[in-house]
């Protein structure tokens, strides 16, 4: 964010809240594996009425990584994954280790809110491997935070361990006592309840929902039972142009996976519901405490979803719209009512954000953009739009990157899964070895297409025109002219070794551009090769997701 931004934000709160006598406060609600394509916030009424349609939705948000604590650490940091270097879930994967601890959680939201004078709190879900003994264990609080309550390990509802502050806390499975969404909504109020005004805070509830083991509470266990998982055209569709591992998986999807895909559609939504409580119950405190007006709320997730899309039965890490979209929705003072974006936005972007939402300039090796710019009404800054291709200079790209994660001697009991894993239900594998890729996701004006090249023994390599193709059914890789992959590779390389600003570079408007549909060439020329990805770590630990 530049010095432009901070002075933007600071006009819009003087504008709205009459003279600026403290910083804003800012609530963070972060949920697990909640999608957008196959209508993950439907069941959330209250958040969409009271987030939603009092702010502004953004309907091209996505991960830079299609998995948890990849994509969490983009989102604490403002960096892409080849820059926070947590690449996967494991400790080995510097999920949460102790390069993790000494480098990058140093430089969070968290620790910069905290040097500027904010009361800052936390609950619920960090990072997968947080409190693990091999990386300090429950002891360990992260900088930045003066109210801790962080769950140990990855995302469950029952029988679990939370680092209440640096002391272990442990739970059952009493869901008056123990259910963790249930936890955090408690403890999230209890810390709105204690604020008076004189001081900013800035609060972040991170839920299990709606992660496996999908536990949903009791009185939401008879919900949806009509509804099955939506069967959009790349449902239970084999997809033999795609990479290795979408075209090893078994199609028609068995019934077993059917039933179990159904039943998962239903437990995730119910699971929502109880965030859907807690998203109620923060926005009704701040208003008897009489802050509402005086605080921002951000509503997203860390990466999508997806159950029975091109056969696989039900995981993230794949770079089709299902896995990498996400949920982002904000309201705050000045930030118009039922307001839609359509620009590219990511998770990369919260940090600086949020950063400057509370009137500060976000580091210099943030790779994120400030979103303040397409927050602001017109009537504050006359560049400031909220549709695509506004006055505003923004991306028209964001980079994803994923490293395959593996098991060395197979997964689950299934037979054949040597460097395969996540291979359930049906012994399906959801991530190998070779699942290993970057793509640069376009979207501006007139062009909406995604790139992808994998790291393989293949060098295979993936496009999709969403204008004719919006569910990527078929790879037209093989269509384009070397001219268009050689312009392809060289964005992607770009962005793929990009640190700080020359990540935030704004691109000339795209009708300057080459578009992809003019450089169509015959089935039977070869296509450029692809450049891969430098500078990913590897890793064969895995754990369980």
């Amino acid at each position: 964010m530049d010095r432009q931004s901070v002075g933007i934000v600071l006009v819009l709160l003087c504008t709205c809240l009459g003279v600026l006598t403290k910083r804003p406060n800012i609530v963070f609600i972060l949920t697990d594996d909640q999608d957008v394509t196959m209508g993950g916030e439907t069941p959330m009424a209250n958040t969409l009425n009271m987030i939603g349609k009092k702010g502004m939705t953004f309907q091209n948000m996505f991960t830079s990584s299609p998995l948890c604590c990849p994509s969490r650490s983009s989102i604490l940091t403002g960096n892409y994954v080849h820059n926070h270097r947590a690449i996967n879930n494991s400790i080995d994967g510097n999920c949460s280790s102790k390069a993790w601890q000494q480098g990058p959680e140093q430089n969070t939201f968290a620790t910069h809110l905290k040097n500027i004078g904010y009361k800052t709190f936390f609950a619920g879900k960090y990072l997968n491997q947080y409190g693990d003994k091999a990386v300090g264990g429950v002891a360990h609080i992260p900088p930045g935070w003066d109210e801790w309550h962080g769950l140990v390990h990855n995302s469950v509802y029952y029988n679990y361990t939370l680092s209440v502050n640096g002391k272990a806390e442990v739970h059952g499975d009493d869901y008056a006592k123990d259910y963790l969404t249930d936890i955090i909504n408690n403890r999230s109020h209890e810390f709105l309840a204690k604020q008076n005004g004189v001081f900013p805070f800035f609060a972040m509830v991170s839920t299990p929902a709606c992660h496996s083991p999908f536990d949903s509470a009791p009185q939401y266990m008879d919900e949806f039972a009509d509804k099955k998982a939506p069967r959009d055209p790349s449902f239970n569709k084999a997809g033999m142009d795609k990479h290795w591992l979408i075209r090893h998986a078994p199609n028609p999807l068995s019934n077993a996976s059917l039933t179990y895909i159904d039943d998962t559609f239903r437990k995730r939504w119910r699971t929502l519901l109880s965030v859907d409580d807690m998203v109620k119950n923060i926005v009704t405190t701040l208003d008897e405490i009489k802050l509402l007006d005086e605080t921002f709320i951000i509503f997203a997730s860390d990466n999508g979803f997806h159950l029975g899309q091109f056969s696989l039965p039900n995981d993230k890490r794949q770079l089709y719209d299902f896995d990498i979209r996400v949920p982002l929705m904000i309201r705050g003072p000045g930030i118009p009512a039922n307001s839609k974006n359509t620009d590219p936005v990511m998770n990369i972007d919260i940090m600086p954000t949020i950063i400057a939402l509370a009137g500060e300039q976000a580091p210099s090796n943030v790779d994120g953009m400030s979103l303040v710019p397409l927050l602001l009404p017109k009537g504050v800054e006359s560049k400031a739009q909220t549709s695509l291709g506004n006055a505003v200079p923004w991306r028209k790209a964001a980079l994803i990157e994923h490293q395959g994660e593996y098991r060395r001697y197979g997964d689950y009991g299934c037979t054949n899964a040597d460097y395969l894993c996540s291979c359930r239900p049906s012994c399906v594998c959801e991530d190998a070895i070779n699942n290993t890729y970057s793509c640069i996701r376009t979207l501006s004006e007139g062009h909406n297409y995604i790139y992808c090249t994998f790291e393989d023994d293949e060098n295979f390599q993936e496009f999709y025109n969403f204008t004719s193709d919006p569910h990527q059914l078929t790879n037209t890789i093989k269509k384009m002219t070397p001219e268009f992959l050689a312009e392809q590779n060289k964005e992607l390389v770009k962005l793929s070794l990009c640190k700080g600003a020359s990540c935030r570079q704004v691109h000339p408007p795209h009708e300057e551009d080459r578009d992809e549909n003019s450089v169509i060439k015959d089935q039977s020329s070869n296509s450029a090769k692809s450049v891969k990805q430098n500078g990913i770590l590897e890793s064969n630990s895995v754990v369980s997701l």
